[in-house]
């Protein structure tokens, strides 16, 4: 009789989010304190767990040691790509050859016409210092939410340049030699994301021109332009939690790329156009999710809302309840739009 009834205790002390299972009620809430569990976290089709990233949903369904009775369904009617569950195998099919995208083809947008609120930026290094290893930019590219291409050059590096990188960048000292001086790079690209507002004006969550700044590892990428921009305004794919690994590490763009969109980048020479595409359709996807409009969840100001004034009251709540209370501790960018 008490082994069922601790049982049946456990039970009630079980996460709604990540189906962890607790003994006592007041470990339940101190579980929540910190997990941060939301709407916008990453969700199994068929059990509903939580997962804390994309990656870790990948485990828990294709995984090495995925659970069984979800696996058994994904691999009927779930998608690769974005891990979603679909009524059918026929619906999968369909919906596999919009969800997998192809390389993009470079076009050039007029100057002045930019489509949507977000550009997406990529920059190729090459070497310098007496061992080659200090990253000297010297190309760069923008473009917009269609792939057309905004801005794009070669930039003058502002110290000797020891290794051009050529397997990887496919620059020449001759494609360098009356290249853009990175003053005006730096000009021109701040143009663009400030689009006539002035850069201390800009605040979080407004709705301003400034534009939305998408790429992958672009702190560095903004170092070595020589360039600041308010965090706020930056969409990075190597930092956004749903897209790194379960260790909280980031993934490459290269896997990522193969992952999330269904096709292979850094093939041959890298060129910063398909670097900028693939983080721009990445943002995209992980804008487009369609998640409950809760705006207080997906804030990113890390609200605790169970303050130890209300711990007798929190243990007395269902672990329904403790969810609906929790907020995530990243802005999700489902927001965005």
């Amino acid at each position: 009789m008490d082994n069922r009834r601790e049982s049946s205790e456990t039970l009630r002390n079980k996460c709604a989010a990540c189906f962890r299972q607790y003994n006592r009620m007041e470990h339940l809430v101190e579980h929540m304190k910190v997990s941060y569990h939301s709407v916008h976290e990453p969700k199994c089709g068929v059990c509903q767990k939580h997962c804390r990233s994309l990656e870790s949903l990948r485990e828990h369904l294709i995984g090495p040691l995925p659970k069984v009775e979800c696996a058994q369904v994904f691999s009927v009617r779930g998608c690769s790509i974005c891990l979603n569950i679909f009524d059918s195998n026929t619906a999968v099919r369909y919906h596999r050859a919009a969800c997998q995208y192809s390389r993009a083809t470079p076009v050039m947008m007029p100057r002045g016409a930019i489509s949507g609120r977000a550009v997406a930026l990529a920059c190729k290094m090459v070497g310098g210092g007496s061992d080659g290893s200090a990253d000297l930019c010297a190309r760069v590219c923008l473009i917009g939410e269609d792939e057309n291409i905004i801005f794009q050059t070669y930039v003058k590096p502002t110290a000797p340049v020891t290794n051009y990188k050529y397997e990887v960048t496919g620059i020449r000292p001759e494609y360098l030699r009356d290249a853009m001086p990175l003053k005006l790079v730096q000009r021109r690209i701040q143009d663009i994301l400030c689009n006539g507002e002035p850069l201390w004006k800009l605040r979080p969550r407004s709705s301003g021109r400034a534009r939305i700044l998408v790429g992958h590892g672009l702190d560095h990428d903004l170092e070595r332009i020589g360039l600041e921009y308010p965090a706020f305004m930056i969409r990075d794919t190597a930092k956004y939690p749903p897209l790194m690994k379960t260790s909280k590490l980031s993934n490459s763009l290269k896997y990522l790329t193969q992952a999330y969109l269904g096709y292979d980048i850094h093939t041959g020479i890298q060129d910063p156009y398909e670097d900028c595409v693939a983080a721009m359709r990445l943002y995209i996807r992980m804008r487009s999710q369609a998640h409950p409009r809760d705006y207080a969840s997906g804030s990113g100001e890390a609200q605790n809302n169970y303050p130890a004034w209300r711990q007798r009251e929190l243990e007395r709540m269902s672990p329904e309840e403790l969810l609906a209370l929790s907020a995530s501790d990243y802005y999700c960018w489902c927001l965005d739009s």
